[in-house]
C-alpha cells in the first residue's frame, strides 16, 4: 500500500525494483456490485514474496547486518541468546520470528487483549492482470483478494473463518473471476493464519518484538507491511534513546488505524444484507469510497472518521 512504500523508503529500502507491478487503488466486488476508487496520492505494489525477502536481506547487508543462516536458537536469557550450543551476549533481543513467535514465549509476552484468528490460502495465476485495482471480492463468509504482482501473474488469496474451506470450493461463488482464472493455474495452493492479535506488551527488559509476533491486524486490511516497516522506525529510534517504553507506545498509536479500519470491514463479512447495502451506498456515493480509501491509507485526519461513519451510515438508510 502507498503508507507502507513511504514507511519503507524511510529505512532505506527501494521495491521499484524487478517486475513488481503497480496498482492505482482498490475495487471492492460484492454480487453484481462494485466501487473502486484511486489513492488519494501514490499507488500500491504488487510483487512475490521471494522477491521482497531478497530485497530486505540485500539491504540488510548494505547496513552491516551479519546473517547466521541455518542457525539454531535454543532461548534466550537477560543479555544472551543461546545460538548453535553457545551464548551469544546481546545489547537488545528483538524477536522478529512470525505469528507463532518462540521470542514472544521464551520473553513471557504472549498474554493478549484481543486474539482471532481467520484462515488464508493462495495460488499465484499465469495470467496478466486485467485491472489497475488490487480487487477486493466479497462472498458468503469469505473475501478473495487479487493482486498484479508482476506483468503476467496475479496473486488470489481467500481469506475466510473456515480453516476447511479451500479455493476450489470458493470460486463458484465468484463466477466472472472464475471464468477468468479457469486453466491458468501456477502455483500449489498454500495456506496461513490471519491474526488479530493486540498484545498487552510488545516489551520485557531487553526484549522487544516486531511484526506479527508483536500482533497483528486481519489481512483483509492489506496492512501487514506497512505495520512491520512503521515498527520497525520506532523501534530503531527507541533503540537509540535506550527506552523501549517509547516504542511501546508508538507500536499502539502505529496499530490504532488499521485496527478500526480491520474491524469495520469484518463486521460486514457475515451480514449479508448490511454488506449489500453498504455497497449499494458506496455505488450511488463514490466520494464515500474514495474518503474511506484515503483514511485507509493514512491520508485524512482521524477525526473524519466520525463525520465519515455519519455520512456512510445515512447512505445506507436512505439508499
Amino acid at each position: 500500500m502507498p503508507d507502507g512504500l513511504t514507511a519503507a523508503r524511510s529505512l532505506g529500502l527501494d521495491l521499484e525494483t524487478g517486475d513488481a507491478q503497480h496498482f492505482r487503488g482498490i475495487r471492492f466486488r460484492a454480487g453484481d456490485h462494485a466501487v473502486e476508487a484511486s489513492f488519494p496520492q501514490g499507488y500500491g505494489l504488487g510483487m512475490r514474496r521471494t522477491e521482497l525477502h531478497q530485497l530486505m536481506v540485500d539491504r540488510a547487508a548494505e547496513a552491516g547486518v551479519r546473517m547466521m543462516w541455518g542457525a539454531r536458537v535454543a532461548g534466550i536469557g537477560p543479555g544472551r541468546v543461546m545460538v548453535n550450543g553457545g551464548a551469544a551476549r546481546a545489547r537488545w533481543i528483538v524477536g522478529a520470528d512470525g505469528g507463532h513467535s518462540a521470542v514472544r514465549r521464551w520473553a513471557g509476552l504472549d498474554g493478549c487483549e484481543r486474539n482471532s484468528l481467520r484462515y488464508g490460502f493462495r495460488r499465484h495465476y499465469h495470467l496478466a492482470p486485467w485491472s489497475e485495482y488490487m480487487e477486493l471480492h466479497w462472498g458468503d463468509g469469505c473475501q478473495l483478494y487479487v493482486t498484479p504482482v508482476s506483468s503476467r501473474e496475479v496473486c488470489v488469496v481467500l481469506i475466510s473463518g473456515n480453516p476447511r474451506l479451500r479455493l476450489d470450493a470458493a470460486l463458484p461463488q465468484f463466477g466472472e473471476l472464475q471464468r477468468r482464472l479457469a486453466g491458468r493455474q501456477a502455483t500449489p495452493e498454500r495456506g496461513g493464519i490471519s491474526a488479530s492479535r493486540r498484545l498487552q506488551s510488545v516489551y520485557r527488559g531487553d526484549v522487544a518484538l516486531l511484526g506479527d509476533a508483536s500482533g497483528s491486524v486481519d489481512a483483509i486490511t492489506g496492512e501487514g507491511l506497512c505495520l512491520l516497516f512503521q515498527q520497525s522506525v520506532a523501534l530503531a529510534e527507541a533503540l537509540e534513546a535506550g527506552d523501549l517504553s517509547r516504542y511501546q507506545a508508538e507500536h499502539r498509536r502505529i496499530g490504532k488505524r488499521p485496527e478500526l479500519m480491520a474491524d469495520l470491514m469484518l463486521f460486514m463479512d457475515s451480514r449479508t444484507r448490511l454488506r449489500t447495502r453498504t455497497m449499494r451506498a458506496l455505488e450511488s456515493k463514490p466520494a464515500l469510497f474514495r474518503r474511506m480509501l484515503a483514511l485507509h491509507v493514512g491520508e485524512v485526519n482521524p477525526r473524519q472518521i466520525l463525520k465519515n461513519g455519519v455520512a456512510l451510515g445515512w447512505q445506507i438508510l436512505t439508499v
